[in-house]
């Protein structure tokens, strides 16, 4: 593989040579630390000719090895760039609107990816190694990250960062994206401002996190949130009393790990209006539905499902997974605490969508009544896009929360 017109083991020897140059001065301006290594590859550019291009982004490489995340770095820059998915040193999949490829991109050893990696974790205060072989993270700009490191990785450290846009999207954009129709997002509009307990629900990939910053646009700025998350990604915008609590994980005696479960207890002593939970995976479901049910109305929170009715089948399982309960306790717990469920999906052309918005409607012959308010119906492909339409299905049953907010007039019927 050549980088930059480069080997990968030729990038490695410049690379040492710009580091021994660099131990005699530390200090060097981002000018200075360019210069010295555009001198360098003069030297190597003696028994090698290389064109203006390929000079350029050699340059540009091995700048951001010093002072970038190296090979990251401009894939780290470019905005259409979704995801990225580092299977080994030598193997970088992108995803850009929708489409996976390969990219010619990669890292001269695994010690180096390796070296990447733990600077990356350690700017969070995650610790990685063979002992602790996963991790999830966060980048400066918001970026999720998730780290595997063998022996767990067969082919070599494994790394996949989620991109999320500097803005996020707002609601209107999702409308013009067809995620979803005005008349589902007036809809949704009420249920936040009337503080229903929201839930949404969606294979990865499906833009949970994304419509969860979209619906938090409508809480009231007047009101205190407090957000958990195992990794902070979530991007409150409007809300000027938020505060933002983050899992930690052991340190290297195996002590000092804080989860999901202790941050929801600790934020019930914070005074919050509204808790939002960024993604429920297992216990944790319990002191979630918990709070939801202790006067936190308005609360959200995301989980993975293909479907409504099996999301809430998977909360009934996290819920038992940590408290040793009987079913229709957990099914009533589950009635009262979640509002509505809301589903997306990724469809095949790549698009995002809401699929089916449901109420829960209570309990009926021992089993959790979901009653759909919205779903989406495929009506065909037009130029390789799916097109079909979010329509009305039901009336919302439960208005007392309209009613006491003042906001029943549409609705009732």
């Amino acid at each position: 593989m050549e980088i930059s017109g480069l080997t990968l083991e030729e990038l490695a020897e410049l690379r040492e040579a710009v580091r021994s140059r660099l131990s005699w001065d530390s200090s060097l301006s981002d000018d200075q630390l360019g210069q010295l290594i555009e001198n360098e590859l003069f030297r190597r550019e003696r028994t090698r000719t290389m064109t203006a291009g390929e000079r350029k982004s050699a340059v540009k490489r091995l700048f951001h090895s010093f002072r970038g995340l190296d090979a990251l770095q401009p894939l780290l820059e470019d905005q259409e760039i979704t995801e990225i998915m580092i299977n080994s040193h030598d193997e970088i999949y992108i995803e850009r609107q929708g489409e996976l490829k390969s990219v010619n991109l990669g890292f001269e050893s695994p010690e180096r990816l390796e070296d990447l990696i733990q600077s990356m974790v350690g700017r969070v205060n995650r610790i990685v190694n063979e002992a602790s072989p996963i991790v999830d993270a966060r980048l400066p700009d918001g970026s999720r990250v998730h780290v595997v490191l063998p022996p767990i990785a067969l082919k070599g450290p494994t790394v996949t960062i989620r991109r999320f846009p500097h803005s996020p999207l707002g609601m209107k954009e999702l409308i013009e994206k067809e995620t979803l129709s005005q008349e589902a997002s007036d809809f949704l509009r009420q249920m936040v401002e009337a503080k229903y307990n929201l839930f949404i629900s969606g294979g990865t990939g499906s833009g949970k996190t994304t419509f969860l910053n979209a619906l938090s646009q409508w809480i009231p700025a007047d009101e205190r949130v407090i957000t958990i998350e195992d990794a902070a990604e979530l991007q409150i915008r409007g809300v000027p009393n938020l505060v933002s609590l983050e899992t930690r994980n052991a340190n290297s005696e195996g002590k000092g790990q804080i989860g999901i479960r202790e941050l929801i207890r600790a934020s019930l002593r914070m005074r919050p209006n509204r808790i939002i939970v960024g993604e429920v995976r297992g216990a944790e479901a319990l002191d979630m539905l918990q709070a939801m049910n202790t006067g936190h109305e308005g609360s959200l929170s995301t989980g993975h499902s293909n479907g409504a009715k099996d999301m809430i089948s998977r909360l009934e399982t996290m819920v038992l997974s940590g408290a040793e309960l009987p079913v229709p306790v957990v099914r009533q717990q589950i009635a009262s605490a979640v509002d509505v469920v809301i589903q997306l999906s990724r469809f095949r052309d790549s698009t995002r969508r809401v699929t089916e918005i449901c109420e829960i409607a209570g309990i009926r012959d021992g089993e959790v009544e979901l009653s759909v308010l919205f779903r989406f119906e495929e009506e065909g492909e037009h130029n390789g896009r799916i097109v079909g339409r979010l329509r009305r299905v039901e009336p919302l049953r439960d208005i007392r929360k309209l009613r006491h907010a003042g906001l029943l007039g549409g609705e009732a019927g």
